[in-house]
């Protein structure tokens, strides 16, 4: 099938409109295309410029033995710092980007102010969540690794940004909390830790014996190789600390390094369970629990009379 033949005038638009393509082709080839290059490897090095310093940060992290707060506030920092590092190079890139081609950016900026006005006005929280992580940063409340509650939850810092913390829970599930919803932090990790353990043991024990059982159980877990760098202080058993009906509790109190308490009662506990095993020592009974007795067997043959002397 043959194409029918342009008009001159056809002809003559066609070849402006080839010629204005292949000019505009050359011009961005020549000039806008290196200046576009140029911008991307500026920004590439930027890029590997911040990841240099995080990576080197997090790396002086690792090398904080024995000072783990320290080691916290390298990692926040560092997280920190490649946010809001990538976030400026992004946005400059795009702006260098837009006036290569030619956009007015000035009706856009200003588009974008009025829009921001009326966002800024529907997103106010997004300004409270920004305003109080800077006050998390600078109060130092709490670090990336750290053991927290905050919001009602309780578990492990896993990021802080600027807008929201990320918590891993003991379930390992993640939650992500914006920061205008922190309003008490509780840190777990901060200094020191104190590992409490309140034994209930019936009435019928001797107290002075069970407290010396309790202080001597109690600094034989101190002494143990196994947890002579966790607990810092001489455990402190502080004596009849209630009494409820039968049941007398015995608190006590082992000062361990940051969040390092549950090894410390576990092997409390195993250590009491068989020492009042071997001593005979009975464990209390609380006053709510109700002990039902099974009925007796009506076809069971009747108890021997007792014939008294």
């Amino acid at each position: 099938m043959l194409l029918p033949a342009l008009e001159p005038q056809d002809q003559r638009i066609s070849q402006i409109l080839e010629h204005d393509w292949h000019d505009d082709i050359i011009s961005f080839l020549r000039a806008d295309l290196p200046r576009i290059v140029a911008i991307l490897i500026l920004a590439f090095i930027l890029q590997r410029v911040v990841h240099f310093f995080v990576t080197r940060m997090m790396r002086l992290a690792d090398r904080q033995v024995g000072n783990a707060q320290r080691s916290a506030q390298l990692r926040t920092m560092a997280t920190i710092i490649r946010a809001t590092s990538y976030s400026v190079i992004g946005f400059i890139v795009l702006l260098h980007v837009l006036s290569v081609f030619n956009i007015n950016l000035t009706p856009l900026l200003a588009s974008a102010g009025v829009v921001g006005v009326g966002i800024g006005l529907g997103a106010q929280s997004i300004f409270k969540d920004m305003l109080n992580g800077i006050f998390i940063l600078v109060e130092d409340q709490y670090n990336v690794g750290e053991s927290v509650r905050l919001a009602g939850l309780q578990g492990t810092v896993e990021n802080l940004t600027l807008r929201c913390t990320t918590l891993r829970d003991a379930d390992g599930t993640v939650h992500i909390i914006p920061n205008s919803q922190i309003a008490t932090v509780s840190n777990l990790s901060r200094d020191y830790s104190v590992a409490s353990l309140a034994i209930s043991v019936d009435a019928s024990a001797n107290p002075d014996r069970i407290l010396a059982l309790l202080k001597t159980l109690a600094a034989d877990v101190r002494r143990d190789p196994a947890f002579q760098q966790v607990a810092i202080a001489d455990p402190d058993v502080l004596g009849v600390n209630e009494i409820r009906g039968r049941e007398i509790i015995y608190p006590i109190n082992i000062r361990v390094r940051a969040n390092q308490r549950d090894g410390v009662l576990r092997e409390l506990r195993r250590r009491i369970l068989l020492a009042f095993d071997q001593e005979n020592i009975p464990l209390g009974t609380s006053a709510s629990v109700v002990l039902m007795q099974p009925p007796p067997d009506p076809t069971a043959p009747p108890a021997p009379p007792t014939i008294g002397v």
